[in-house]
């Protein structure tokens, strides 16, 4: 008897390799029922040079709805990706109709490919995806409570919400680390200045993302954090060695891939002492395919970051050569935020390249394989983002009903105090005047709240200039005013709002500061404030949790996640 099972177990295993093994012939497209490694093969291998190229490529679109041209290469060419960017998404109706659009475009090609549609909705400070959905504490606050479940709860419901739009794959988390407390680029997207704080709370989000149904992207590889330029105008030079490199930028990336993260971004990012001529890594096969994929074992997606920016053409001296080099250092979907024209450089260029080189076809052909496998594995799933999302439907999902209870709770976990005085809990008094000033509406209501009798100053958010007369203005004005109130709670956020609140010191009121974005900005002359409350984000959440704490409602229990003292 055992050896007829045995026998039997045998002559079934021999038939399943031989219908996997067995050649596929006549039509064949990518719902056809094979094994997705077999299917993936048959269908690069049944590809043009143009089909190839088209599928590694992911482009965005300027306006609320996508251009003529970039729905000539989805029907033309078969596109492979599509970005949705933070300016064309205050309608959210208008972005679930498009992906919809895109997508039976997409179909309509023989081998009825789908798109990946991607957004960056880190949650905090970076909403793409703008309208009715969430906007949530961040990274940071995210930090300050310390919990895992506070990451994957942040990830589950940020994901879920877009996924009702179709969009199915998410530039989030940001993995980077605090190290530089001069950034401007990372600040409250990061968790922490903790390498393995970091990589734990990554991972809990990228785990929220997954079971939400959508592709999470680890960024920026090997780390942005030890750097004040922002890649987007220039190309950081980060000067560490490769012990550090190890020790620290990857630590949390080493989380992320044991955890089998599906996609990885590349970023514009200059390690000298590592790369000797200063190839960014997102333009680096050192930094991609021997250190990511060989050393650390990776075998996801690797995805630039958009090719527009300066960090990665300025190096490479075109967008043609540099979409060229990102190619031959291992990335598979190479991002451009604007759509290119049907004859570009960049795509004439390439395609001569492959037509004239196995090599660098070869690997052109490779990273389609990996797009098309990686999208059999999603849409054949039982967890993934509609292809064809109902305009009508979305707003059953969006804003998600139990997420706006969840991010209220977080708020609150991650407040930290970094100070706090006679003012702290503050309860409106008849005999007290208040003065709440900031640029935020949600600030204002939050705080009528609790303080209805409160009067309000408004100066611009807006105030990113090296002038400083706008700074002086404010401050003179808001000073002006502040002499007819007893105490004042202002936000600052950046070194301008911080340069207008210390103009304050010295009049003799109380003063409460709202400290939200990074907490960097008021670890120097702050002193003198009665009370300084850190919230890390401008959400409703956020200054409710902000407001909550100062009325004496809720207890004061997050940590700032940075060495500050």
């Amino acid at each position: 008897m055992k050896k007829t099972l045995l026998c039997l177990a045998l002559i079934s295993s021999m038939m399943t390799f031989f219908v996997h093994a067995q050649k596929i012939s006549g039509d064949v497209d990518f719902w056809s029922n094979y094994p997705h490694d077999q299917l993936a093969d048959e269908l690069v291998s049944r590809m043009s040079d143009e089909e190839l190229l088209a599928q590694i490529l992911m482009f965005g679109w300027a306006g609320a709805e996508p251009s003529d041209i970039l729905n000539s290469w989805v029907v033309q060419r078969g596109l492979g990706s599509v970005k949705v960017f933070g300016w064309n998404t205050d309608d959210i109706k208008k972005v679930a109709y498009s992906v919809r659009t895109l997508q039976k475009e997409a179909a309509s090609r023989k081998f009825k490919i789908p798109l990946f549609v991607a957004t960056d909705q880190e949650g905090g400070w970076i909403r793409h995806v703008k309208g009715e959905t969430s906007d949530t504490p961040g990274n940071m606050a995210i930090g300050a409570s310390g919990y895992p479940i506070d990451s994957y709860y942040s990830g589950f419901y940020i994901n879920r919400e877009i996924r009702a739009l179709g969009i199915n794959m998410n530039f989030a988390p940001t993995i980077d680390i605090y190290t530089n407390l001069d950034s401007t680029v990372i600040g409250p997207r990061s968790f922490s200045d903790n390498p393995d704080n970091v990589g734990i709370l990554g991972e809990a989000f990228a785990r929220g993302s997954i079971d939400a149904g959508v592709i999470p992207t680890a960024k920026h590889f090997p780390g942005h954090g030890d750097t004040s330029l922002d890649s987007h105008g220039k190309l950081p030079q980060i000067k560490i060695d490769e012990k550090t490199l190890y020790s620290r930028e990857l630590v949390p990336f080493k989380y992320l891939i044991d955890a089998k993260i599906p996609a990885i971004m590349s970023g514009h990012l200059s390690f000298p002492l590592i790369e000797s001529d200063g190839t960014p890594a997102s333009l680096s096969k050192k930094m991609l395919t021997d250190i990511l994929r060989g050393q650390l074992g990776y075998k996801g997606l690797i995805i630039t970051d958009d090719m527009m920016m300066n960090g990665a053409t300025i190096f490479a001296g075109s967008f043609h050569r540099a979409v060229t080099m990102a190619i031959e250092a291992g990335n598979d979907i190479i991002i451009s935020s604007t759509t290119a024209s049907l004859n570009d450089n960049m795509w004439t260029q390439n395609i001569h390249k492959m037509k004239t080189s196995d090599e660098f076809r070869t690997i052109v052909k490779n990273a389609a394989r990996n797009v098309i496998r990686a999208k059999l594995e999603y849409f054949k799933s039982e967890n993934h983002a509609p292809l064809y999302p109902d305009e009508n439907t979305i707003y059953e999902f969006i804003p998600d009903r139990d997420g706006e209870k969840f991010f209220l709770e977080q708020a609150c976990r991650g407040l930290s105090a970094y100070k706090t005085g006679t003012a702290f809990p503050y309860r409106e008094s008849n005999n007290d005047r208040l003065l709440i000033a900031g640029p935020f509406l949600s600030l204002y209501s939050e705080g009528r709240k609790r303080y209805p009798n409160s009067s309000t100053f408004h100066f611009s958010y807006e105030l990113r200039h090296d002038d400083s007369n706008l700074d002086n203005w404010n401050a003179v004005n808001l000073v002006s005013v502040a002499r007819g109130y007893d105490t004042i709670i202002i936000t600052v956020y950046d070194r301008h709002t911080a340069n207008i609140a210390k103009r304050l010191k010295g009049l003799g009121k109380r003063i409460i500061i709202f400290s939200i974005m990074s907490p960097v900005h008021i670890l120097k002359d702050f002193e003198w404030a009665d009370t300084i409350l850190c919230g890390y984000s401008y959400s409703s959440y956020s200054f409710a949790a902000l407001f909550g704490a100062l009325n004496g409602e809720i207890p004061v229990t997050g940590k700032i996640p940075l060495n500050v003292r």
